[in-house]
């Protein structure tokens, strides 16, 4: 039995984007916390909830700073579950709630994830290799999952596979506009996260490729853990950094 199969029950797709939709809300109510009174209150919905940038660098905020002055290499992986405002987390947060189930439909549940992570981390080292002194945000690995399902629609083909680019292809233009017009966009991060999830949907290959196999429950399992361990380490040490 094919491990998607054997672990529906436990594991299924509503249980896997639930996860990470609370994870980046918790981490952002988190963040909320530690910043207090440093906490942004603005009528302005970009800045509206905006945690403190102290918190954001030991909660594991990404880009030059934070890896240059703490070695911080770490944060390639935390800072795709770190938000900098409620509309950030709110856009974000949607999207990934449109995107996300159609990658594990074609993808698969494990996939999906290792595709997550890993273009998240591309996209946020392609920051640092672009000078983004401070990043964060979950969209560098939706831009990865929007990657994976542009490579997707392409190799497939068919009437589905063109509806399919079609329609990433859309929401690839979206970020190009968006990333133009909206300030304190980090480009970089979105075209490394669509790059990455490109090359890794091409590499992991899809279901009518391939069903997942073990190998890709061990790869999301592996990744699912250093992500926790990294983000309730940083969220203890968080806690006596401030209240002790």
């Amino acid at each position: 039995m094919k491990p998607q199969n054997r672990y529906h029950i436990i594991v299924s797709p509503d249980i896997v984007l639930k996860a990470i939709i609370y994870t980046n809300i918790f981490m952002f109510v988190i963040s909320l916390i530690y910043s207090g009174k440093n906490m942004v209150l603005s009528l302005n919905p970009f800045y509206a909830l905006t945690p403190s940038i102290d918190v954001l660098n030991f909660l594991g905020a990404s880009g030059r700073i934070p890896i240059i002055k703490f070695q911080a290499w770490w944060s390639l992986i935390t800072a795709n579950w770190l938000h900098g405002s409620l509309l950030h987390i709110l856009f974000n947060m949607m999207a990934l709630k449109t995107v996300a189930p159609l990658v594990i439909k074609e993808f698969g549940i494990f996939r999906m994830f290792s595709i997550y992570t890993l273009a998240g981390i591309s996209g946020f080292l392609l920051s640092y290799f672009g000078n983004v002194d401070l990043t964060i945000g979950a969209s560098s690995g939706l831009c990865g999952l929007i990657g994976a399902s542009l490579y997707f629609g392409k190799s497939r083909g068919g009437q589905w596979g063109k509806l399919v680019y079609k329609q990433t292809s859309g929401w690839v233009i979206s970020l190009i506009i968006i990333g133009f017009l909206l300030p304190n966009i980090n480009n970089w991060s979105h075209a490394g996260g669509v790059l990455a999830g490109i090359f890794f949907g091409w590499l992991m290959g899809y279901n009518e490729k391939r069903g997942e196999n073990y190998f890709d429950l061990l790869l999301a399992s592996f990744f699912a853990s250093i992500t926790l361990f990294l983000l309730a380490k940083s969220v203890i040490q968080g806690f006596f950094l401030i209240y002790s």
